[in-house]
């Protein structure tokens, strides 16, 4: 079974980094990282945390969108061009084509979140400023976010078109980023049934900010990359959050796939 995943894993890589769009992208969230040397000199004495929030903010969007234009396309391209009948057939089950296929995303993403932070590395290093933990921990909390919106990407492609997958997708992360603000608006609701209904299907959501905390107030404090900001204690807690998230998607999608009728 590991090979069989492993085989799909390196094929979708492959398709991946051909695709020109990947690469427009990667392309645009470089070109924001690289920008912050100009911007960092307009402002005073701020270059450093000019070029993180910038840096570490187009990480995050470029990372989501990849995520989910790769992504929604995964399974629909395979369908399109018939390329799955040739697959299926062969001793590939189901549900390790979806976890070929999610494992082969998550490392092109990798990838590319490593060229992003070595620009960001590099355009530091530039102003003189010191790459410490805390842009580390922020880094991995934003890889996490991006795994969670592939599966859920990868959900919805195992059984929707790739325009609706990646509108609800895109849904997900908007309502997921925005997790505290819609618990505190629901929670001003008083006692009824739709408030008992909303907060339950915030659990379904995933909560996103988990991942991207600066400029938030945890524990009763204020965190920031520039400052004060979480451990990685805090990072172990949220990336398993993540990954037991992730999973769910993923069987959720496996379940979804295996019934599929593709006739």
């Amino acid at each position: 079974m590991i090979l069989r995943v492993l085989a799909i894993a390196l094929n979708t890589f492959r398709e991946a980094v051909r695709n020109k769009v990947l690469y427009l992208m990667l392309f645009f969230a470089v070109a924001l990282i690289a920008s912050a040397l100009g911007l960092g000199q307009m402002s005073l004495h701020e270059e450093a945390r000019v070029t993180r929030d910038l840096g570490l903010g187009g990480m995050a969007l470029f990372g989501v969108l990849i995520a989910i234009f790769v992504g929604v396309n995964l399974v629909y391209k395979e369908l399109d061009k018939k390329t799955v009948f040739s697959l299926i057939p062969k001793p590939l089950h189901r549900h390790e084509f979806i976890l070929g296929k999610f494992v082969g995303m998550s490392v092109t993403l990798l990838v590319q979140m490593v060229v992003m932070a070595l620009v960001l590395f590099a355009v530091l290093l530039r102003q003189g400023a010191e790459v410490d933990a805390a842009i580390l921990q922020a880094m991995v909390l934003i890889y996490f976010e991006v795994v969670v919106i592939t599966s859920v990407a990868v959900l919805f492609s195992s059984f929707s078109t790739p325009f609706l997958s990646g509108a609800f997708t895109l849904g997900i992360f908007v309502v997921g980023r925005t997790m505290p603000e819609l618990r505190e608006v629901i929670g001003k609701l008083g006692s009824s049934t739709t408030k008992t209904i909303l907060l339950a299907l915030t659990r379904v959501f995933p909560d996103l900010h988990i991942f991207y905390v600066s400029g938030s107030m945890l524990d009763g404090r204020r965190v920031s990359v520039h400052s004060v900001y979480v451990d990685w204690g805090y990072v172990a807690v949220a990336g398993g959050y993540g990954a037991l998230y992730a999973a769910v998607a993923l069987g959720l999608a496996m379940i979804l796939f295996s019934r599929r009728d593709f006739i």
